[in-house]
């Protein structure tokens, strides 16, 4: 399995059970193919409370009154299916990954089931000596370390109680629940050479646009969307090996400077800092983030008023995890989301939207094989709004993963 691939998807064992293996290696003439992925299914039993109404809550009560629901689908990850090459050309070492990426959740009958997705797509070029480019579609380059080193990134996480169509191919994780979402991005990015665990990238990406929300009750008006330009991310991180403890340190940023009219405060950021340590099958993970303009959860998200003012906003997690003699991992992890109100355009007395997303979480995660991970997960999620009104959902989730 290609290094990329393990970042984008087999990364994700980082945080659970056992390790990345290779996937489907075929030689091809000047070539090396490698065919790859995953596949993952579960069952999640949810339960809603509180009130309706949260704009922008992850945990709103359901809207018809229904306490409990039960689902079957894909978690945070969908199900992939990724075909890479390699080769080493005129001094460069290129390589090229696409991936089809279908989920697992359907409800109507002769529908042909869930969405699927497109999120990967791009090549690289480079050496060693001086690092690589890549270019086209691939996971975004602020918060990327954030998603890579959730626990949930095995499992669920929040969401699965309200899936509603077939377009919806994942669950969330944690992903507004103390990180921002990294996101699927064209992008044109330099990574630096490992100089002795440091390395760094740089880039450039899709802006996403912005959507500007009421501060009204109800929210019952939403503005147009801000055309979006250019957004600018980058990246460091350390790597260390001593004995028996590794880990990793990193910062990321995201700046991006609106392109539309209406909006006062034009240049949104986010920035963060993290930290992971293993020693003796024990892994602590603690990660914090803020920024101005960038909203919660998705990026950009609620992040303006309907007056064009921004509104600050951050968040963080803490995560335990530890393998037991049986090889099973088991974790446990907190977070949370804040979103201020917007200075002047805001009252708390009267608005609907999301103050906090909040969310603990129990897992265990069993190899059964060196491929297939078996999946057992408990989600407590809170959204309160600056006005009060909460609503809660608690969720047990069990079902399997298999990396090939």
């Amino acid at each position: 399995m290609n290094k990329n691939i393990k970042l984008a998807v087999a990364g994700a064992i980082f945080a659970a059970a056992s390790a990345a293996q290779a996937g489907i290696i075929i030689p091809a003439g000047d070539w090396t193919l490698d065919i790859s992925g995953n596949v993952n299914s579960y069952t999640n039993w949810t339960r809603f409370s509180g009130t309706t109404g949260v704009l922008g809550g992850l945990a709103t009560a359901n809207a018809t009154g229904v306490k409990t629901s039960n689902t079957m689908s894909t978690g945070l990850l969908p199900n992939f299916l990724s075909v890479s090459g390699s080769t080493r050309q005129n001094d460069l070492d290129v390589t090229f990954l696409i991936s089809l990426n279908p989920g697992g959740f359907g409800a109507d009958a002769a529908q042909g089931g869930s969405g699927t997705e497109h999120r990967q797509a791009f090549l690289t070029f480079g050496d060693k000596s001086w690092g690589s480019v890549k270019v086209g579609k691939d996971l975004g380059i602020y918060a990327s370390d954030a998603i890579l080193n959730d626990m949930t990134l095995l499992g669920v996480g929040s969401g699965s109680g309200t899936l509603a169509t077939t377009a919806n191919t994942t669950t969330l994780g944690r992903i507004g629940t103390g990180f921002q979402y990294a996101d699927w991005k064209s992008q044109i990015a330099y990574t630096t050479p490992n100089f002795s665990g440091f390395q760094a990238t740089v880039g450039l990406t899709q802006a996403w646009n912005h959507e500007k929300t009421d501060g009204s009750a109800g929210f019952s008006s939403t503005s147009a969307r801000a055309g979006a330009g250019t957004a600018y991310e980058g990246k460091a991180s350390y790597s260390f090996n001593a004995n028996d403890v590794t880990g990793k340190i990193w910062v990321s940023g995201i700046a991006q400077q609106l392109k539309g009219v209406g909006f006062d405060d034009r240049d949104a950021w986010s920035a963060d800092i993290g930290a992971n340590v293993n020693v003796a099958g024990l892994g602590l993970t603690g990660y914090y983030y803020a920024g101005e303009g960038t909203g919660t959860t998705f990026m950009f998200n609620n992040g303006y008023s309907a007056a064009g003012k921004k509104r600050d906003s951050d968040g963080g997690y803490v995560q335990a995890t530890y393998v037991l003699p049986t090889k099973t991992k088991v974790g446990a992890s907190w977070g949370i989301s804040n979103l201020d109100l917007a200075s002047g355009t805001d009252t708390a007395s009267n608005t609907l939207l999301v103050k906090e997303n909040e969310m603990w979480t129990l897992g265990a995660y069993h190899p059964l094989t060196k491929h297939l991970n078996l999946v057992a997960e408990y989600n407590n999620v809170e959204s309160k709004s600056h006005s009060n009104v909460e609503g809660k959902t608690r969720a047990v989730s069990l079902g399997a993963i298999l990396f090939f």
